[in-house]
């Protein structure tokens, strides 16, 4: 069994046993042809590993703090927007110029996201946080890439566990090179 393999097992195991805030079920994974449309609807394809999560474990309802987002279709628990929803309103928004192939997947309260980098090759994990009101200092590097991610949540070491401080995470930098119109 490969690694990731080995993770999708620890994540499905994880999320039948519980359920993150507001969550009464475990949504259904979602078939390919949802995931081909909400591809399609982004202008990208998922990287592998977020593609897995939600064609094989659920779409959404698990994960850490709020769990993650239903990707194409229907309403978090807190009746946040999907991945799709989120991430193209954030797109045409002026507000923030949200960075091309930046997918906010996980709410964590208080206007913050987690968002999957796209465009990376290991699908970077950041934070987006602008609760400061400076566009130039609400973006942070959560984590490397989403495998490292899911098993800080798995392994309650997150900044976000209550052992935890809260984050003191790196500014990413990438940002304002990737801000291109949608």
């Amino acid at each position: 069994m490969t690694d990731t393999e080995q993770l999708l097992a620890r994540v499905a195991a994880e999320a039948r046993a519980t359920r993150p805030w507001g969550w009464d079920v475990l949504p259904a994974p979602l078939d390919a042809e949802t995931l081909a449309r909400a591809e399609a609807a982004l202008g990208f394809r998922l990287p592998p590993l977020l593609a897995a999560l939600y064609t094989r474990i659920g779409d959404g309802g698990f994960g850490p703090e709020y769990g993650l987002l239903p990707l194409l279709e229907g309403k978090s628990s807190g009746g946040e927007p999907t991945v799709v929803e989120k991430y193209l309103g954030m797109r045409d928004s002026d507000d923030w110029g949200w960075p091309e192939g930046v997918l906010p997947i996980s709410h964590w309260g208080c206007a913050m996201y987690a968002c999957v980098n796209c465009r990376t090759d290991t699908a970077q994990v950041l934070l987006f946080e602008p609760n400061g009101g400076d566009p130039d200092q609400a973006w942070f590097v959560d984590s490397p890439s989403l495998t490292t991610w899911l098993t800080a949540w798995l392994d309650g070491t997150g900044w976000y566990e209550e052992n935890n401080d809260g984050p003191e995470l790196p500014t990413w930098r990438d940002d304002h090179a990737r801000v291109t119109p949608a």
